[in-house]
């Protein structure tokens, strides 16, 4: 896969991506258009299935609507609530740090910048990536496991880490579709380009796939 094919590519993942269920942090922005819950449903998204993260938050949000309500909770509670994600204990704990250095640091407004976002407990580069894209529409490119795997299988980048992923989309993917690519590849990564076994006698971009790997 070349530069030439990205814009087609695209736009034939984009209607794949219309056709399938949307991932939960942009199920999250689309319903509510807070960046808080963005954030917080992102945190509790990581090495954790949609549809467990799904459950999780429509249950935490029934109870946390702003940073400062996870102050009213204790950590039992709160640990109660999100128990099913992955590594809850440890997203606990960030949780309930975060109210704290929003304040402190942020006057309790969740910061747009990729620097701003990485002083957040349990933000890391994905996670700030993925909320500066979906909760502000600002250039980012997040880079998880669907899109490092996947864009080396096509043979567009040769990278070792999702670091070096980020680096290299973000030298050779036109702008255009740098909001668009985590949301777009994770969606295909789920219910085509699987790990094992990629479904591609049904995939609509085989055309452009080198099937590295495959």
């Amino acid at each position: 896969m070349t530069n030439r094919d990205i814009d087609e590519v695209m736009r034939l993942l984009g209607i794949h991506f219309g056709s399938v269920k949307t991932p939960v942090v942009d199920l999250i922005q689309a319903q509510t258009q807070e960046p808080f819950k963005v954030l917080v449903a992102t945190i509790l998204s990581a090495r954790t299935k949609d549809e467990t993260t799904s459950k999780v938050v429509d249950e935490l949000f029934q109870v946390v609507h702003k940073a400062d309500d996870l102050d009213l909770l204790s950590a039992e509670e709160l640990d109660r609530i999100i128990y099913p994600v992955g590594f809850h204990n440890t997203k606990t704990k960030h949780l309930k740090q975060l109210p704290k250095v929003l304040r402190e640091e942020f006057g309790g407004v969740v910061p747009s910048e990729i620097d701003e976002l990485l002083k957040l407990p349990g933000v890391g580069r994905k996670t700030a990536n993925l909320v500066r894209a979906v909760a502000f529409s600002l250039p980012a490119i997040c880079v998880d496991v669907h899109v490092h795997r996947i864009c080396n299988r096509w043979g567009y980048i040769k990278t070792k880490d999702p670091f070096e992923t980020e680096m290299a989309l973000r030298e050779i993917l036109p702008a255009k579709h740098w909001l668009k690519i985590n949301s777009y590849v994770v969606a295909f990564g789920q219910n085509l380009c699987k790990p094992r076994k990629p479904m591609c006698e049904i995939c609509p971009i085989y055309d452009y796939c080198k099937r590295v790997g495959v």
